[in-house]
């Protein structure tokens, strides 16, 4: 199938959020075969064949841009969609129905001295200084409200030994199709620590 282009904008049919109603079904379903040129029906048939029940949710994802030839924009929604339809939990969904990314460095050095150092790096990502703080000696926390409602949280958990676990969570994502931009921003914000990872 040739890729298609599909320059409508908005949200792939299936991943505005929790719920929806059986018009709501149908729209989707409309605009994933006018977007796709298949239904809903033919690409969870092309999935299972491929065993994907099996497969992450990134490799399913990958399986139809690499091997169907599905724009990633509209894979994101058919993967959410067969997901939904065959009772697979997408990666980072939590019970409000939103979804959380934590990604997390074991650094060089104790708690609080890494922790002053992440609030002071990781204020470019997060737009300004964290809303709330607690120094904890041993798990220090930072908490930022980002644009669109995100929230980011910063931790810092001792470890034995001369390193300290760092991890952000970015949560209240209301669109699973944020799950992997927003992993891959997270992962480059560590950049800011990278003289502390060796």
């Amino acid at each position: 199938m040739p890729r298609r282009k599909d320059g409508s904008g908005g949200v792939p049919p299936g991943t505005g959020g929790v719920g929806g109603g059986r018009d709501e079904q149908r729209l989707s379903d409309a605009r994933l075969g006018s977007g796709t040129g298949r239904s809903a029906a033919e690409w969870f048939a092309r999935l299972d064949a491929a065993g994907a029940t099996r497969l992450s949710h990134e490799q399913i994802s990958r399986l139809l841009v690499d091997e169907f030839e599905v724009v990633p924009w509209w894979a994101e929604g058919i993967t959410v969609r067969y997901e939904q339809e065959r009772g697979v939990e997408p990666p980072g969904r939590q019970p409000d129905g939103s979804y959380a990314v934590t990604v997390g460095r074991s650094l060089r050095g104790g708690a609080l001295e890494l922790f002053d150092l992440a609030v002071a790096r990781f204020a470019g990502y997060a737009g300004g200084p964290p809303e709330v703080v607690t120094r904890s000696a041993t798990h220090p926390t930072a908490d930022w409200t980002l644009a669109h409602g995100d929230t980011l949280r910063l931790r810092v958990m001792s470890t034995a030994g001369p390193k300290c676990s760092v991890s952000l969570t970015q949560g209240s994502l209301r669109l699973p199709e944020r799950v992997q931009p927003v992993k891959e921003g997270l992962t480059r914000a560590f950049g800011v620590m990278s003289d502390r990872q060796n």
